[in-house]
């Protein structure tokens, strides 16, 4: 310890792998919030503005596009400056969206809050949004800290503590429209926001290989020096070399599909599950949101830290398989069921499933992708994410097609997507097994 501690001093670097830690998850949990920005006030903003349900729809999806198609460059950006510039860009942006749509809802609300204000409000939650993608930010900025073996454990915490932001949200969103009206909520809101953003500048550091390279210390002795403080994952080159690097390897595109189908599956199911209790099963909105959006929300959260050990102790391909096993005996039971006890069982198993799934890929990028951590984190957390804007309007065909009854039917997208899942875990674990290190 005394010759990390004289190693520190001598270069003058900050922080450690547990505040990286802490750091991280507090700028994703900050960010991510934004999921929900409009989910629970959609109907709100709907019959004030009088927007027709598909501009409702897009409105509600806006902050998950930007928060998707993010993920990509600014992940892979990580590779080249470190985590800490990427993420406070991000929560940037955030914070001028929240800002704008809180100035329109206390100026406009709600008389002169019409329609023709429509692609303001739409363009505040596209940048709203922005903090959404910090998610693949945060992922190579912890994985930089931490050594391969306490990989699965430190991005399990990470992403599972930072996923219960929609869900908390989701719960308090209600009582804060009750008590300070719609625009008070949101500038409650923003005013955490900005204190999140400043508390992450104040604590966040990058791992010590990149705080090495900012000081203008040679590559080669940037990497020898943060060996011997037990960093052990490096960037392999700039943020377009990251992209190419990490697109150029078939497991990358494999866990961008399981990464769709578990991630992209939670962001999908936190906004329908509450329209599903409510419409399907006939629940108050306030029950139905605490069934669906924050229930499934923090319970696929908080077991993705369970996950991240899981995947530690017994190898993320293991975990993946068993997990999306889950996930494929939840949705079979939604898709067939009507009765409220089987559906919540359903939806506890892919709850769970979902969860620990998400845990499991991003124990394998790191071990299928080490050369480019933060490219292959902005691909798979990108384009796998894109499943919860893709996915809903799949499931509203089904409505559509089958009436009340297509809200049980369409879980059978998952029934398919979850099997896909299987297959490609299973392949990974006969193909590779602990042959990747």
């Amino acid at each position: 310890m005394e010759d990390v501690a004289k190693l520190k001093e001598k270069y003058g670097l900050k922080g450690s792998p547990t505040e990286g830690l802490i750091a991280a998850t507090l700028g994703f949990f900050v960010g991510f919030a934004a999921v929900s920005l409009y989910g629970p006030t959609a109907k709100e903003f709907k019959d004030v503005m009088g927007l027709t349900a598909a501009m409702t729809g897009l409105l509600v999806a806006a902050p998950q596009l930007t928060g998707s198609l993010l993920r990509i460059p600014f992940g892979a950006w990580v590779d080249k400056v470190g985590g800490k510039k990427p993420l406070l860009t991000l929560l940037s942006l955030s914070v001028i969206g929240m800002a704008g749509l809180t100035f329109i809802l206390f100026t406009y609300y709600p008389d002169n809050l019409t329609i023709e204000m429509y692609p303001l409000v739409l363009f505040f939650g596209f940048l709203s949004g922005c903090g959404v993608a910090t998610f693949s930010v945060g992922i190579p900025q912890t994985s930089y800290w931490f050594p391969q073996k306490r990989q699965g454990w430190a991005l399990g915490t990470y992403a599972g503590l930072g996923n219960t932001a929609p869900g908390w949200f989701t719960l308090i969103i209600p009582f804060a429209l009750a008590t300070l009206a719609l625009p008070g909520a949101y500038a409650a809101w923003f005013g955490f926001l900005l204190i999140g953003t400043i508390i992450y500048a104040i604590i966040a550091h990058d791992a010590y290989y990149f705080q090495l390279i900012k000081k203008g210390v040679p590559r080669e002795e940037a990497i020898e020096v943060s060996k011997k403080l037990g960093q052990e994952l490096f960037p392999s080159g700039t943020l377009v070399d990251a992209l190419k690097i990490s697109a150029k390897i078939g497991r990358t595109w494999a866990l961008v599909i399981l990464y769709f189908t578990s991630f992209g599956g939670f962001l999908a199911l936190t906004t329908w599950f509450p329209t599903y209790w409510r419409i399907f099963h006939g629940f108050d909105i306030k029950t139905a949101g605490i069934l669906g959006g924050a229930g499934f929300s923090l319970l696929a959260s908080f077991i993705r830290i369970y996950g991240g050990q899981l995947s530690d102790k017994i190898g993320g391909e293991k975990t993946a398989i068993m997990s999306f096993t889950l996930v494929l005996i939840g949705a079979g039971i939604l898709t067939v069921s009507t009765a409220f006890i089987p559906a919540f069982i359903g939806e506890i198993f892919i709850g769970a499933g979902m969860g620990i799934a998400n845990a499991a890929v991003f124990k394998l990028v790191a071990k299928y992708v080490p050369e480019a951590v933060g490219g292959a984190s902005g691909w798979v957390g990108g384009l796998g994410a894109f499943g919860g804007f893709v996915v809903p309007p799949i499931l509203g065909v089904f409505v559509d097609a089958f009436g009340e009854i297509g809200y049980a039917r369409g879980f059978i997208v998952y029934v398919c997507l979850a099997l896909i899942a299987i297959g490609i875990s299973a392949f990974l674990k006969k193909r590779y097994g602990d042959s990747i290190h």
